[in-house]
This record gives C-alpha cells, structure tokens and sequence, in this order.
C-alpha cells in the first residue's frame, strides 16, 4: 500500500506540472459556473442545485476519459512501463497507485464547485437543502470513480493515448446506454443490461437519496476494472 500511494503521489502531481491538467480543471469549472449562473441564480427558483448536479455528471463523460487515458499508455509508449514493472512492486499496487493518483486529480477538480453551494447559500431565501447536495457529491465521486476505473483498464491496452481515450468513451457510453440496448438483444441478455444502467440509480442519488446497493454497484464496478487492469499489467511483466 505504501508503494501504491507513493506512486499515486507522484501521478497526482504530475497532472499539475504540465499545463492539460489545468486546462481540464479550468474548462470544468467555468462549464460548471455557466450552468450555476444561467440555470441556478434565477430570482424566485427554488434553492436546488439538482440541474447542476445533473450537467456536472454528463460533463465528466469527456473530462474522465481525458485523464485517465495517459496513467499506462504514456507509459508504455515512453518504454518506461518495463523498469516500473520490474521495480519490486506488484502490478496492482502500480495500478492502484495511478488510479488513485486519478481519482484525487477528479478530487481536486470538484473541490471548486463547492463554493456555488456557498453562493446559493447567501444568495435564496431559503437555504438548500444539505441531503441532496451531499448525495449529489457522492454520486459524481461514484460515477467518476467508476469512470476513471474504466479509463485505466482502457489505458493499459495500448500505448495510444488517443485510442485508450476513444475506448474509455465507448466503454463509458455503453455503460450509460446498455438498459436502452435491451429490447434489441435476447430476453435472457436483458436482465444484466438493465443491472448496469446508471440512469435510476443516478436518479436516486439526485433525490437525496443515498443508497447502499448503488453504492456497491459502483464500488464493485470499480474493483472489476482495476483488478481487469493489474492482470493485464501481469500478464506484460512476463512476456
């Protein structure tokens, strides 16, 4: 574990040293404060950030992709995946290490948004209700968890950072579309693709509702990737 967050320390900040993980932070947060000034700031609308909630989660569907996609293909197209791979550090603390190091870079690009919670605070009549807002935070950290768990899977099967960049977008956007997928495929395919949908439990969580399946949903989905992830990693340390 300690080499997993020594590496996610050093992925971490290598989204600051160079300027795309600026420019993805900046891009993020005016695309949010747009939608928060348009659709939010209204005179007489209720203090409710669902529609930003909402617009935040489609946005993370280019933005996740986007940072994961280098964590190995940069790697691998560097050629320095092989002394990272030969270093006594087991394939899966490697890939922890980087989807944490993700994940906090995700972390720290929804932290801003915090102060439209404030602004919406100060600025209605009534206060906004507290439960919708923290479910709404904990379902983009779930979704774009899930996400970059996709995203580093993708990575780690080539060495275009490009490519891994398409099939995170794919792979995310089948995800997103697999329960409307259903009626085109046998009766028996049908109960998993509506298992996978994310619409209905992103809804939950946009009511304020934080429940424990989707929760495990998530998580699980997560695991599955970066598990898919280290074998592939394994299975380049011996060839």
């Amino acid at each position: 574990m300690r080499a997993a967050l020594t590496i996610a320390r050093r992925e971490l900040g290598s989204y600051f040293r160079t300027p795309a993980g600026w420019v993805i932070v900046a891009l993020y947060v005016f695309l949010t404060g747009v939608v928060f000034a348009r659709y939010i700031l209204v005179p007489g609308s209720p203090a409710s950030l669902r529609d930003f909630f909402a617009v935040a989660g489609w946005l993370l569907l280019p933005v996740a992709p986007a940072i994961s996609m280098r964590l190995v293909a940069e790697e691998l197209r560097a050629g320095t995946i092989e002394p990272l791979l030969s270093a006594p550090v087991s394939a899966a603390a490697v890939l922890i290490g980087k989807y944490l190091g993700a994940f906090g870079f995700l972390v720290a690009m929804l932290a801003p948004t915090g102060l439209y919670v404030l602004v919406l605070d100060r600025t209605s009549s009534t206060p906004p209700d507290i439960g919708p807002v923290l479910s709404g935070y904990v379902c983009l950290l779930l979704v774009g968890g899930l996400f970059l768990g996709l995203g580093t899977l993708a990575s780690t099967l080539t060495s275009n950072a490009t490519l891994a960049f398409m099939v995170t977008l794919f792979l995310v956007l089948g995800v997103l579309l697999a329960p409307s997928a259903a009626d085109f495929v046998p009766a028996a395919a049908r109960p998993a693709l509506y298992a996978i949908g994310l619409t209905e439990r992103i809804g939950d969580f946009a009511k304020g509702v934080i429940d424990t399946a989707h929760i495990v949903f998530f998580l699980t989905g997560t695991a599955w990737c970066l598990v898919m992830g280290a074998c592939v990693m394994e299975l380049r340390r011996w060839r």
